[in-house]
């Protein structure tokens, strides 16, 4: 990179926000934040990482914006910075604001379908788009890859960056098949059976990544890895029956390509997020010293397994709503979310999850006709949560609870 890459954090709060911060921290010179935006439960972590990297806009989702004035007045004093005036931001359009910027990259680390219309604005300003928000392409699908130019979204999920590190070696008409990888997550080797009792607690013990909790229980239902191959025939544009998942709990080998002359490649790396997150910044780019490398000089044992489809329904199901296509992805994924938020109040069982979620699915009317609108997968969005909700005796969705 010959001079400054402007950026727009998304989510800079978050898991994928704060080490994107700290790659940015390690690499001087060569970025420069426009914007840091969240949902605002931190208001003083924002106001301290809007002061790091001298932010000229700060967006947050929901805070009282006097108050969000005086967090960031305190953190600019506290740090000898008393000129330092950012504007500011506050509401449920805000994100969606600083997103279309024109940012060289918006980085979107935003979690949850909530995250789509940040994604279509980054798009339509021609941004670079790191894409960690699997969400809003999943949910968007043709919408989101309709209006994205060719190479303008960069995925930073840890399984989708190791597929496109790997096609840099071949055409797409070389490609046979694409391998997501899986930990399997805290659960791998258990029986459906075995799952009936499991708590939420219990679902949080990822045994590689320290993550959201929304993302660790999408993990361990498999949930996650249902979305991911959705998110990898949306980004690589590949059949569904050509993309496998196989588990590998060492998630060393963060995924696969298979070319058609009968040669894999693998992009391998620590369980840890920096690398994606860095490529997402500087692609095509690579950073160096972003983090330290697989030590082959220590003798290691590396693991496979097979998929167990009725213990860990999910990524079937997921395959299923993909190729219908439509609003079918954005109903499971949102019907998922309600399940999962009742998952842990203690309202449902751990297999009630994937259940409930199949059940909302089979209960959609089906696709809307002509090309897909935001109002159409917003409609859907709705429908799944209140569907959902109704499924498990909960009355009205969050969705409306939470609705000006």
């Amino acid at each position: 990179m010959n001079q400054p890459r402007s950026l727009t954090l998304l989510g800079s709060t978050g898991s994928i926000g704060t080490q994107a911060l700290e790659v940015i921290a390690a690499h001087p010179g060569q970025f420069e934040v426009l914007a840091v935006s969240a949902g605002g439960a931190d208001l003083d972590l924002l106001a301290r990482q809007a002061v790091q990297v001298r932010a000229a806009q700060v967006a947050v989702a929901s805070a009282d914006r006097e108050e969000l004035t005086d967090r960031l007045t305190a953190a600019a004093r506290g740090a000898g910075l008393t000129a330092y005036r950012p504007e500011v931001l506050v509401g449920p359009t805000a994100a969606e604001a600083v997103a279309g910027n024109g940012a060289d990259v918006v980085l979107n680390g935003i979690t949850g379908s909530i995250g789509l219309r940040p994604t279509l604005a980054a798009l339509r300003a021609g941004s670079t788009l790191a894409l960690a928000n699997k969400e809003s392409l999943i949910v968007g699908g043709s919408l989101v890859t309709a209006i994205a130019a060719h190479g303008q979204i960069v995925p930073v999920d840890s399984e989708h960056s190791a597929i496109a590190q790997c096609l840099r070696s071949g055409r797409p008409s070389e490609v046979r098949r694409l391998v997501v990888t899986a930990s399997g997550g805290p659960f791998r080797g258990r029986s459906r059976a075995d799952l009936a009792d499991v708590t939420p607690a219990d679902a949080l013990r990822h045994p590689n990544f320290s993550m959201g909790r929304v993302i660790t229980t999408n993990s361990a239902t498999l949930v996650n890895k249902g979305l991911e191959v959705i998110e990898a025939h949306l980004l690589f544009d590949i059949p569904y029956d050509r993309i496998d998942v196989v588990v590998h709990p060492q998630q060393l080998i963060h995924s696969l390509v298979e070319f058609h002359d009968g040669s894999t490649l693998a992009q391998v790396g620590p369980p840890r997020m920096l690398v994606p997150i860095a490529l997402g910044l500087s692609w095509p780019d690579r950073l160096a010293d972003v983090d330290e490398p697989v030590d082959w000089s220590r003798a290691s044992t590396w693991e496979f397994h097979p998929l167990d489809d009725e213990a860990f329904p999910a990524v079937r199901l997921a395959r299923q709503v993909g190729s219908a296509g439509g609003t079918f992805p954005a109903v499971y994924n949102a019907a998922n979310e309600e399940c999962v938020e009742a998952f842990h109040s203690g309202r449902i069982g751990f297999l009630d999850i994937v259940d409930t979620v199949a059940r909302v699915v089979q209960e959609h009317d089906g696709n809307p006709a002509g090309a897909l609108t935001v109002e159409q997968v917003l409609h859907a969005d709705d429908w799944a949560r209140r569907q959902a909700r109704r499924m498990m005796g909960l009355g009205t969705s969050s969705t409306e609870e939470n609705a000006p």
